[in-house]
């Protein structure tokens, strides 16, 4: 897979966590003589889907573009542990100096992936989407979004300003749920509507204002199928709140449309991965 996003933000987002990191030179690589070489593989250690080659290409290219990357895996495969992901030619001190931040950003999207992956095959079978939420690494959002695609969900609203979420604070602002509505469509004219709703006369209210969509938040799965009735295809529904995954299935079951699942980017476990140094390759050159 490709990210699509465009290069000049995967530039900034390296750019920025090598600032973090190296600073104003890595004191431990001016160990290495300047002319070394060096071979390097890394290594996936678990079972995991791989998210975030666009990111490691780009880290060592900032870093020195004589550095030649040979990828063994690409985006979105499943891994199995101790499996090669792709190995590393090129100026020793770069390569050691782009390591950890390579590193970093190999193993957080791939984890936001490998979660991904998890809650899709729990509902396999369902037509029920899993989708992600807003609650992402400050910097990362879009690229934990392509992470999430990566894993076989897909995205809800990228921010604040590509769709309406209407929630309690909005609808008491706006006094009540059809106002709130119709204050969108004249602020937001061909912008998706969606309500938040924490029970069954709110859902109402906003069918009969004919949002396009309606978050039913943490409701019980009895409630859920209530809900999926009472709407009888009227707008997609989407299921929120207290979802792992020995509940996900169940919650799917009640025939929602859509799951989000804050745990895919907020909850992640960074993929175990390490970069191996071949001390035989490294010379002068």
């Amino acid at each position: 897979m490709h990210s699509g996003l465009p290069q000049d933000l995967i530039a900034a987002q390296v750019a920025s966590a090598l600032a973090e990191d190296v600073g104003n030179g890595d004191l431990t690589a001016a160990l290495i003589p300047p002319n070394a070489r060096a071979e390097a593989t890394v290594i996936c250690r678990e079972a995991a889907v791989l998210c975030g080659r666009e990111w490691v290409d780009e880290v060592f290219t900032q870093l020195d573009p004589r550095i030649t990357i040979h990828w063994e895996a690409e985006d979105g495969q499943a891994l199995q542990p101790k499996q090669t992901l792709c190995v590393l030619e090129g100026p020793a001190r770069a390569m050691l100096t782009g390591e950890r931040t390579a590193l970093n950003f190999l193993q957080t999207l791939s984890g936001t992936a490998t979660q991904a992956r998890r809650y899709v095959e729990a509902v396999a079978g369902t037509g029920v989407r899993i989708l992600d939420t807003r609650k992402t690494i400050p910097g990362l959002r879009l690229a934990q979004k392509y992470a999430v695609r990566c894993g076989g969900a897909s995205n809800h609203r990228n921010g604040l300003y590509d769709a309406i979420l209407i929630k309690e604070n909005h609808i008491l602002a706006a006094n009540g749920i059809g106002p709130a509505v119709t204050q969108a469509r004249q602020c937001a004219p061909g912008v998706e509507i969606e309500v938040e709703v924490e029970n069954l006369e709110e859902l109402q209210q906003a069918l009969e204002a004919a949002a396009d969509a309606v978050l039913l938040d943490n409701m019980d799965t009895q409630t859920l199928r209530q809900a999926v009735a009472q709407a009888a295809g009227g707008c997609r529904l989407e299921a929120s709140g207290g979802v792992d995954l020995q509940s996900v299935r169940a919650i799917a079951e009640t025939g929602v449309d859509d799951i989000s699942v804050g745990e895919l980017s907020k909850h992640l476990h960074a993929v175990d991965l390490s970069m191996r140094f071949g001390s035989q390759k490294v010379g002068s050159k």
